[in-house]
């Protein structure tokens, strides 16, 4: 299908499909409502990932800065921490303002994937809930990687870019395979 948004969605229920509000027909959901939605989801993980970058890079918001941040990479086994601390800040915002504004959402949203994943393998083993559990970054992985599948909506940039006018569910997929791979290789050369 070459929308990146449905039209129309028959509302179901266990009673059978809903009815519009003159009772004629079933109920459809406005495409607008569908694409606020997306855009919302963007914003709020996108500017969120952009700000855990922004604490890598330049230890804003109680950040680490590049050497703290180095420091915690080196601790948890990953060679050359300052390098993986810009690579890591670098992805978080350059993904996350991505996601944001829409642009190129499939790759910014394997970009958030692949981060997110060295980020769950560091907290692996801590049980599922916060303070030493993964549910939080178990959560932003699925966010990006369903905005990399579902495509932005049409209130993004992708919009007014060809190729990703109209969103195909194989870019998303292609996406998220190439950030899980990213994060293999990366996480193949932490000790």
């Amino acid at each position: 299908m070459p929308s990146s948004s449905p039209s129309t969605t028959a509302a179901t229920s266990p009673a059978g499909p809903a009815r519009n509000r003159n009772g004629s027909g079933p109920a459809t959901t406005s495409p607008h409502a569908y694409d606020a939605g997306l855009l919302l989801l963007r914003l709020v993980l996108g500017l969120t990932m952009a700000a855990h970058g922004s604490q890598k890079l330049f230890g804003w918001f109680g950040g680490g800065g590049i050497d703290g941040t180095g420091h915690f990479f080196t601790m948890s086994g990953y060679p050359a921490g300052n390098t993986m601390a810009v690579v890591a800040g670098l992805t978080e915002i350059l993904g996350g303002l991505g996601l944001a504004v829409g642009l190129l959402t499939p790759l910014a949203g394997a970009a958030v994937v692949g981060t997110m994943v060295n980020a769950i393998a560091v907290t692996w083993g801590g049980g599922f809930f916060a303070p030493k559990g993964n549910e939080y970054e178990l959560l932003l992985t699925a966010g990006a990687a369903a905005l990399a599948l579902t495509g932005p909506g049409r209130y993004a940039v992708d919009r007014f870019l060809p190729v990703l006018k109209a969103h195909r569910l194989a870019y998303g997929v292609a996406a998220v395979l190439v950030g899980l791979a990213t994060a293999g290789v990366i996480l193949l050369l932490r000790k």
